[in-house]
């Protein structure tokens, strides 16, 4: 399987641009009601994201609200820019103190279930993951006081396509993905990926443990995705995009395990 590229891409899905490096992916979404992010990458896709929105004339200013999948760092990174910018945040309240407090406080809200030396000692290239996000600012970006706490999963009816908020926790306590079904997509930030930045492998899967904070409640928020239509495009927080049938890729998740 191939890795994304650096460049986004338009129209990964009708109306969906895909952002964002190698290592992490967000989304932008035009809907007729407006522009809607999901997630928000890291503080140097400030730029990337501003050249991407000129190319059709838009500013940060025209982001009605910003959907975050959980609270690491990786996919929050532009939250605050984007909140003085007039964005509508929101995050399940799960996670929602991760965003409070800043970057830092992941490691205390979302404790993974086993450290990162071993995966380290295992595959010693993986240390190139924690190092760019670093470079990319994930751990220095700005705390969000001003997010808005799903309390509930039921359809944003003020957002933009009336995504509906899906619970996935495992990945973290609040980990949520947003179905939108105009579009058939289900962006599932961490609850399922295609490439895991620790072990290297690819495929549909959960993130290993070194980056997941309770393995068995992730392998159960596979089957809220089962209960979705088989058909249902999957885009992930990092890899590539999953087309076909779901419910295969549920399945290959299941399989594959946790490492």
């Amino acid at each position: 399987m191939s890795r994304p590229a650096d460049p986004p891409q338009r129209g990964i899905a009708p109306g969906v641009d895909r952002l964002g490096d190698r290592l992490v992916n967000f989304y932008l979404i035009e809907e007729s009601e407006g522009l809607v992010l999901v997630d928000a990458g890291l503080p140097a896709h400030l730029g990337q994201l501003r050249d991407h929105l000129a190319a059709s004339g838009r500013t940060l200013g025209d982001i009605r609200a910003v959907l975050l999948t959980h609270g690491h760092p990786d996919h929050t990174g532009l939250a605050r820019t984007l909140e003085q910018a007039g964005a509508d945040i929101r995050i399940h309240r799960g996670d929602a103190d991760i965003l409070r407090e800043g970057p830092r406080s992941a490691l205390r809200h979302a404790k993974p279930e086993r450290p990162l030396l071993p995966y380290l000692l295992r595959r010693p290239a993986a240390v190139a993951t924690p190092l760019r996000l670093a470079r990319a600012g994930a751990f220095t970006a700005p705390a969000v006081p001003g997010v808005r706490v799903l309390t509930d999963h039921r359809p944003l009816d003020d957002v933009p396509g009336t995504p509906h908020a899906l619970a996935l926790p495992g990945h973290t306590p609040g980990s949520t993905g947003y179905f939108f079904p105009r579009l058939g997509v289900l962006f599932t930030g961490d609850a399922l990926v295609t490439h895991d930045g620790l072990t290297g492998e690819t495929g549909p899967r959960l993130v290993c443990r070194g980056f997941t904070h309770d393995g068995h409640a992730a392998l159960a928020a596979l089957d809220r995705i089962d209960e979705l239509p088989a058909t249902t495009l999957l885009l992930p927080g990092h890899g590539d995009p999953v087309a076909g049938d779901a419910r295969t890729a549920t399945r290959k998740a299941r399989h594959a395990g946790l490492r």
